[in-house]
């Protein structure tokens, strides 16, 4: 199963890129952020017509997540992230989807820091903690992707002395990004290229992309039982070199089928 997350930073605009990309990658469960449409403006026919089924929490203008399947239904399981009933931003959406328990997230940026923006940031962390705590010991693999605006080491951002104030790179920020990693999940991606310059993400300004000036804040976190199953995984930048893109590329894995003894029914 190929599970990819990509924040497409506009899904109406973008359309043709996402609907270029789901053909040639062929990913199985995808988890879309900054979809920047209210919920009516989702465009299900053309992706459906791309095979693929959906489920989505649209906002107007900003915001947005979506989880796409071309594997079989999608079971929703969660709208919204719990601790905050007066936080009604579309940031969160949790799904099973063939055996695994999916959960799209569009973490906070935080800019300006300090401000209200920040401390906003960090107490959606403090939330995603506690609900992230019900999950990471089920009976079933979880994945957690999304863009998590968290680059968690200096090898994550091309030139970490650059980015001491920003909301993305802020101790307290890594802290809680660790702090969810201590919980028991797996950061797939260090997971599988420890000490390797990875990026999912560049400006659009100053040959960003071109000079390879980026950011690796789109993450895909693990239980143990996803571990278990994780085979390779990385970004896909191809897409982020075609016109009118997105400032970021999917960030992707692959998780093998659980095999089990017919005598036993024991993994193996």
């Amino acid at each position: 199963m190929k599970i990819a997350t990509y924040n497409v930073n506009g899904v109406n605009g973008r359309l043709p890129v996402l609907l270029r990309w789901l053909q040639e990658a062929e990913p199985d469960v995808v988890c879309l952020q900054e979809l920047k449409a209210p919920q009516h403006r989702f465009p299900e026919s053309a992706v459906r017509d791309a095979g693929y089924d959906a489920i989505w929490q649209g906002e107007s203008r900003w915001n947005g997540v979506a989880i796409l399947s071309r594997i079989g239904e999608i079971h929703e399981t969660r709208r919204g992230l719990p601790g905050d009933p007066h936080d009604t931003q579309s940031r969160y959406i949790e799904a099973a989807v063939g055996g695994v328990l999916v959960a799209c997230l569009y973490l906070p940026n935080g800019n300006p820091r300090p401000g209200p923006k920040f401390d906003f940031k960090l107490r959606w962390f403090d939330r995603l903690h506690d609900h992230l705590g019900t999950l990471v010991g089920l009976e079933a693999p979880v994945v957690v992707a999304g863009d998590f605006n968290v680059m968690p080491q200096d090898i994550d951002v091309y030139a970490p002395e650059r980015w001491q104030d920003d909301a993305l790179f802020a101790p307290e920020v890594r802290a809680a990004y660790a702090r969810q990693l201590k919980q028991g999940w797996i950061d797939a991606l260090r997971y599988l290229h420890p000490g390797e310059t990875i990026y999912t993400f560049w400006k659009y300004w100053r040959g960003a992309f071109e000079r390879n000036a980026g950011l690796r804040i789109d993450h895909l976190l693990l239980n143990g039982h996803a571990r278990d199953r994780l085979r390779t995984g990385g970004v896909d930048i191809v897409p982020r070199a075609w016109e009118k893109t997105s400032d970021h590329a999917p960030a992707w894995i692959e998780l093998g089928v659980e095999k089990r003894s017919r005598a036993k029914g024991t993994r193996r």
